[in-house]
């Protein structure tokens, strides 16, 4: 039976994710409290405690199905926006949103144009629903949205820029994004993926183009800044009837109702996302200083991670996983000689740094002169 699968199906390229915890614990007969995880760009320092005690509340109603529609949350981030109820769509996860998208809108042929160095789920997408993907060059690492326009045909049917990008890092500004969407053709939809916004200072804003009526969604998480990354909850922003297509593609109750409740919880706790940002700023901070004195290269980021090179990237990913230290190597995005690394606590960047010292004075890193 397996054989008689689609084509396309068979050939699917697997997404590989940050290495678990739990999985190299068992690897290295290491105890789980003394490895570090910085590969999957999760906050350190969890979830609010507000979520944690929405989250234990909702866990006596574990009974009941949750609201399939996410009336109070949907309505908590539209006022959150300055948008209405009808312009949201919750996902199992931001990448959810990208599968109703390819529901919706990709068939057999269609083109789907990304950047070069962009999140990979963009590309197994496509795949899933039989598009062909069409990478655009990113020079220093950055979506070069004038190729990206140029890259466009008629058989465009979605354009993805992630904003600030993974695994980059890096950011376009609101004049690429205005001079593009002052260009690019109605019969394309433009998902800007904004998982990293919350970590910006001055972001880009392009929820204008959405009250505006254009072709466009905008993907959120509470993956990310409110620490929920367990719960895979995320957002689409978008016009009421793109919503409405969208909505019709979802599982009923693909959000739900505990991952619902601390995603509540923690977008009215603005303490804890201040707090998280003041620590991603200073961690950020340190580790390019710190990557500056070893000799390393790497990508100024916006987000709440650096790209880093280091030489042999997956040599260096295992050499730190027997220090019980997971990184993510790059190999699979076509990087080979670099490491992404995720900020953590500053004890736990601090322990990095360390081991990368240690590696970099027995060479074993690509440090520069």
């Amino acid at each position: 039976m397996w054989k008689s699968a689609h084509e396309h199906i068979l050939k699917l390229t697997v997404y590989e994710p940050g290495k678990p915890v739990e999985e190299l614990a068992r690897d290295l007969g290491l105890r789980e409290e003394e490895i570090i995880k910085l590969a999957s760009n999760e906050n350190p320092l969890g979830p609010s405690p507000k979520a944690l005690d929405a989250m234990r509340r909702t866990l006596e109603r574990a009974h009941f199905y949750p609201d399939g529609g996410g009336y109070e949350l949907r309505g908590a981030i539209a006022e959150r926006l300055g948008v209405a109820r009808e312009n949201i769509v919750l996902g199992n996860g931001s990448n959810e949103i990208i599968e109703f998208i390819g529901h919706a809108f990709f068939r057999p042929g269609d083109e789907v144009v990304v950047a070069r160095h962009s999140f990979a789920v963009y590309h197994l997408m496509a795949q899933l629903f039989g598009a062909s993907t069409i990478e655009v060059p990113d020079p220093d690492f950055t979506a070069d949205l004038d190729a990206m326009l140029a890259a466009i045909t008629p058989k465009t049917r979605t354009v993805f820029i992630a904003n600030p990008n993974n695994p980059t890092g890096t950011m376009v500004g609101q004049e690429a994004i205005d001079r593009f969407m002052a260009k690019v053709p109605d019969h394309v939809l433009v998902v800007f993926d904004e998982a990293y916004h919350e970590f910006l200072d001055a972001a880009p804003d392009v929820l204008p183009y959405v009250h505006a009526g254009r072709n466009v969604v905008v993907m959120r998480t509470f993956s990310k800044i409110m620490g929920l990354a367990n719960l895979r909850i995320g957002y689409g922003i978008t016009t009421p009837e793109l919503a409405a297509v969208l909505q019709r593609t979802r599982q009923p109750f693909n959000a739900n109702g505990i991952a619902q409740a601390g995603a509540l919880a923690g977008l009215l706790d603005q303490e804890h996302m201040d707090r998280t940002r003041e620590l991603t700023h200073e961690g950020r901070a340190y580790l390019e200083r710190e990557f500056t004195t070893i000799g390393l290269e790497y990508v100024p980021s916006v987000a709440n991670f650096v790209l880093v090179k280091v030489g042999d990237g997956k040599a260096i990913f295992e050499a730190m996983l027997r220090k019980g230290i997971i990184l993510r190597a790059m190999g699979s995005y076509g990087l080979p000689e670099w490491v992404r690394i995720s900020v953590g606590t500053m004890e736990q960047n601090r322990r990095c740094i360390e081991e990368l010292k240690v590696l970099a004075a027995e060479g074993k890193m690509a440090v520069k002169a």
